[in-house]
């Protein structure tokens, strides 16, 4: 397993917990606002993280974490995502996945196996081919239904999730947010988040470093939206 970086210790990246976080080379996925370039697309350029440092350091945070987040580029991607997830849970944290959601088997392998306490999907875009190619700078045809699929595989599934679309100006309108809704209307939480360059990363598309984002004002339009269809939607 290639772990190519990681924070000790994150207030934000699992709602109501302290955890720590991984990240997982390579992505299937090219959006022009990702803020994790090197990660996607020169990820031998980020130095890997030994598996047994991991463990140690897990160790080392008994008490003070509450659980430990996989995310990417996209996790899915590696088939030995189970057995990272799995040697998390011997140590007795709880493990939250981050994916885009177009390895549907290997998320629901995750879930039957008990090796994931919470998953986070995105939802990019609409659920057609033109808008999630257009978000996610690919030709989205073959992959769409995969993300289909694992969107029906957790709105069966007992596993707490959510789904979360990062919302970016030039990409996304109204519209676009009425469409996720009914296509994902049922689901347990839904999450607005608002694209920002003032991160202060570079975006895989130079064009959307310049992008200014949506104001606060607009993303409650959004969250009102979306509302109307998820009466739980939160902003992030």
């Amino acid at each position: 397993m290639e772990i190519k970086g990681s924070i000790a210790f994150s207030f934000v990246d699992w709602d109501g917990r302290v955890s720590s976080v991984f990240f997982l080379p390579y992505c299937n996925f090219r959006c022009p606002f990702c803020h994790n370039v090197t990660l996607v697309l020169h990820p031998e350029k980020e130095e890997t993280t030994p598996i047994e440092q991991v463990e140690t350091c897990l160790n080392q945070r008994q008490g003070w974490i509450d659980g430990v987040c996989i995310t990417g580029g996209e996790p899915t991607l590696h088939s030995d995502l189970p057995d990272l997830c799995s040697k998390i849970k011997r140590l007795g944290f709880s493990v939250k996945v981050d994916t885009n959601g177009t390895n549907p088997v290997l998320v629901k392998e995750l879930i039957e196996k008990e090796l994931v306490d919470y998953i986070a999907l995105d939802i990019k875009a609409p659920l057609t081919v033109e808008k999630y190619s257009r978000v996610t700078g690919i030709d989205a045809e073959k992959l769409l239904g995969k993300v289909k699929e694992t969107v029906e595989t957790l709105l069966r599934s007992r596993v707490d999730y959510e789904f979360r679309t990062t919302v970016v100006p030039t990409l996304h309108v109204k519209k676009d947010i009425e469409k996720i809704c009914r296509s994902i209307k049922g689901c347990k939480k839904y999450v607005l988040q608002k694209f920002d360059v003032s991160l202060g990363k570079e975006t895989l598309n130079p064009d959307f470093n310049r992008l200014k984002p949506f104001t606060d004002v607009e993303m409650r339009t959004f969250q009102t939206i979306a509302k109307k269809f998820l009466p739980n939607t939160k902003l992030r």
